[in-house]
Formats: structure tokens, sequence, C-alpha cells
């Protein structure tokens, strides 16, 4: 297959590198050339282009049977997240309506669910966050069902949980760090995926799901903050310092809604198997390569 994978960073370079060893052709788009040789060592072809200007999408060719839009903004307020989702979005619509994929997927976020009561969510339940940043994603998402709705726009939605694995453990680095103590709502649920399985979701999406379909893409386990960072500081042998829940100076939580993301349709659907199948597995993987690179013992000399 010839792949296009639009805004190729963490998420979309695993996936590129896997679809390369597969033996498709892939292409990857990037703002600048600066990963360049970290994309041809991952057999990824760069190409330059911002998704969020329509005129530099010209210059990407046609002719593709996949496109994987995995665009994040590594942070960013409500008008950070239109330009690079929603803007993006559309102008990528634009470019390919007149040659579109067997396939678009594009990864939105399980930011979408503003509920708050720790229940279970899936794909049906309501989409109504708390945040002007989870709105952004909404709106996006329904650019994309519209298209499907009124062009057969070929979209497919996955929505993926918090993303770790290698270069990016956030709780590992803030144990290590040792602080006094960690503003985080204790009882608050954390809904997960290892990069690994959310590429493994992306190919078997890809492969063998309908167009107009949305998928989460977490693991099997949610599991409050306490539990987590209980077995995690275990794991680590470093005690774990104070929790508590500080509302910021507007009165507002840190971190809005709580809720436990369900897996079962990407499961029975697809029938994917998860190679981390909960934290345990997937962050026990992390500290041993952690571990094997001495950057446990002797602190961390790489951002972990």
């Amino acid at each position: 297959m010839r792949i296009l994978i639009t805004g190729c960073g963490y998420v979309g370079t695993a996936l590129g590198a896997e679809l390369s060893r597969l033996g498709h052709e892939v292409f990857g788009v990037r703002r600048s050339a600066a990963a360049r040789s970290e994309l041809e060592a991952a057999g990824i072809r760069l190409i330059t282009a911002d998704i969020s200007d329509r005129e530099s999408l010209d210059q990407i060719p046609g002719g593709f049977d996949w496109i994987v839009n995995t665009v994040a903004t590594g942070g960013g307020d409500a008008e950070a997240y239109r330009q690079a989702y929603l803007k993006g979005t559309k102008n990528l619509i634009a470019r390919f309506a007149a040659d579109p994929p067997k396939k678009f997927v594009y990864t939105s976020s399980t930011g979408v669910y503003g509920q708050s009561d720790g229940k279970p969510v899936k794909e049906e339940s309501p989409t109504e966050p708390q945040n002007d940043t989870g709105r952004v994603l909404v709106e996006t998402e329904k650019v994309l069902r519209d298209a499907f709705r009124e062009k057969q726009f070929p979209a497919i939605i996955l929505r993926p949980a918090g993303i770790y694995g290698p270069g990016r453990c956030y709780w590992i680095r803030k144990l290590i760090s040792k602080p006094p103590s960690i503003n985080v709502p204790r009882d608050r649920y954390l809904n997960m995926v290892h990069i690994d399985d959310l590429v493994g979701a992306l190919i078997e999406v890809l492969q063998d799901a309908h167009a107009g379909t949305i998928f989460n893409v977490a693991d099997d386990e949610p599991v409050t903050v306490s539990h987590f960072l209980k077995w995690l500081s275990d794991s680590l042998g470093i005690p774990i310092p104070p929790l508590y829940d500080k509302p910021s100076a507007e009165g507002e939580r840190r971190h809005p809604g709580n809720k436990r993301v369900l897996n079962r349709k990407l499961k029975m659907e697809l029938g994917y198997s998860f190679k981390y199948p909960t934290f345990r597995e997937g962050y026990t993987a992390e500290i041993t390569k952690l571990e094997q690179a001495g950057e446990l013992e002797s602190g961390i000399k790489t951002e972990i």
C-alpha cells in the first residue's frame, strides 16, 4: 500500500516504521525537515508541508491508498487545537476529496468525553467535554462524520487514551524526580494505552475497519491515580509522595473529567488483541528497558 501519515510525530513515526517494516511505501508530513534523518531511518519519506496551510498541501502527491492523520499540538490552547486539528482536517478533506484514499484514519482523543462521575464510556456515549480544547476535538470529529455522510469521504475516527511508551513515560519521570507532593485527584481514573498497542490498533483499523466507524483505543484496565502511583512507586522502589487536588486560581480543577474508557468495540468488531492489556505489563516493559539502559540507577540521562 501507498500510505501518507500527516502530523508524523511520536505516533506517526512509530506507525510509519511498522508499516514500512511490513513492506508498505510510507510518506510522512511534517512542517520542517529537521526530522528527516529520523524518518528516513524509520523507512519514511519526508514531505515538508503544514496541514493548517491549505496551499502547502498542494505539493503533496496523490494516489494514496491510506491516509492517517496523527497530528498533535504538544500542548497549547484552544486556538492551537483549532489550527492543528480542526483547520488541518478541513484542509486535508479539501485536498483529497477529489482523489480520496481507500481509508482516512484520524486520531482524536478520549478527551472528547466530558463525563466526571467515574462511570464507563463507550463510543456511543455523549461527547460533551468541559474544556475548550475538548470541544475543538468534538467539532473536528463532526467535520469528518459530515464528510463521510455527505461526500462518502472514507473517514474512520480513533480515540486514543493517554499514550505512553519509549520517550514518553511521564509518571516514571515524575516519581524519579521525588517531588514533595503531586497535585492530582487521587480517585480520578487514568485511561492509558501503550504506543505499541496504538500502532497495532491503527494497523488493524486500516486493514479491517469500515469507513464511518469510531473506536476507543485504551487498555483493559482504567485505574485510579492513587492505585496506579502506589503500584508504580512499589515497582520503582521509590516512596510515593502525598497526593492532593488543589484548585486553580479560578477555582477549577486542573484535571477535568473522570471516566473509564471501554475498548470492547475494538476487540469485538476487529478482534484486536492487546500486547500490553494493562498498565502493569506496559510499564513493566518500560521500567525494564530503563533499568537495562542504566537510567534508573544513575538518574535520568535522557528524556524518559
